[in-house]
């Protein structure tokens, strides 16, 4: 008896152990992404503040991205536009236009533009399967000889949640992704997202049913938290916490 039920035992572990490693999927720059239908044309507004220890919310921007699908040399693409206006630390504006492949969400270019204190900067990146290029043809472009090598081919991090909503959320996904924020200091590389559950929030018109998605970027211990509405993926809250005990959240408006 005691043998059957060590056998058993086992065989349980390890077929938990078959279903976390399931759970685990790579995503890949090229390959259509299962709810890519998700995305559709149309602008979103997100409350960026800052809650300190204490329980004070101090507003940093409001943040606008908008989607929208159109042609250019001849093929259906996807375009993202941000907007963030700033509060924080002085009035700011930045801007940023991203074009992918529609489908699958393959990163084509990048251009951001930042304006504060009379100070206009203009960056240009331009995403291939083995490197990410400054944009040559930019003017001003102040990224114009950036160089950076990617081992395999890498998402745009700057549109990364419009990038998680086309994602098959699902109780116990692990999605790993390799990321780069385009200029900045880190290498291409892979990020977990895991799904580690359901919650109710509140959203813009009530209560929502969201996915609870977690990653650590990468830094073990300081997990960042988004929920995605059930049905359109759209994500209405991200919670980051600082090593200062301050919290960054994003917060959907409209």
């Amino acid at each position: 008896m005691h043998i059957i039920r060590r056998t058993l035992l086992a065989l349980f572990a390890a077929g938990l152990s078959l279903s976390a490693h399931a759970a685990v999927q790579n995503i890949d720059v090229g390959t259509p992404l299962a709810r890519f239908a998700l995305l559709k044309p149309g602008t979103h507004h997100y409350l960026r503040f800052m809650r300190t220890p204490a329980g004070a919310s101090q507003p940093i921007d409001i943040w606008t991205r908008e989607i929208r699908f159109e042609e250019r040399e001849g093929k259906q693409l996807m375009r993202i536009v941000q907007r963030w206006d700033g509060v924080l630390p002085t009035p700011s504006v930045r801007t940023y236009d991203s074009w992918f492949e529609a489908g699958s969400f393959r990163p084509l270019s990048h251009e951001r533009i930042s304006e504060r204190d009379g100070k206009r900067v203009v960056e240009g990146f331009v995403f291939a399967p083995d490197k990410i290029t400054g944009m040559r043809e930019l003017a001003d472009n102040t990224q114009k000889d950036l160089a950076v090598a990617s081992a395999e081919p890498t998402y745009n991090f700057e549109t990364d949640i419009e990038f998680l909503q086309a994602l098959p959320l699902a109780e116990g996904l692990d999605a790993r992704i390799n990321f780069y924020h385009p200029g900045g200091s880190m290498a291409p590389q892979r990020y977990s997202f895991r799904v580690t559950g359901s919650a109710n929030i509140a959203g813009p018109a009530g209560p929502v049913d969201c996915w609870v998605v977690k990653t650590d970027y990468n830094r073990p211990g300081s997990d960042s938290t988004f929920w995605f509405a059930k049905g359109s993926q759209l994500m209405l809250r991200q919670e980051s916490p600082l090593p200062d005990g301050r919290v960054m959240v994003k917060t959907l408006i409209d």
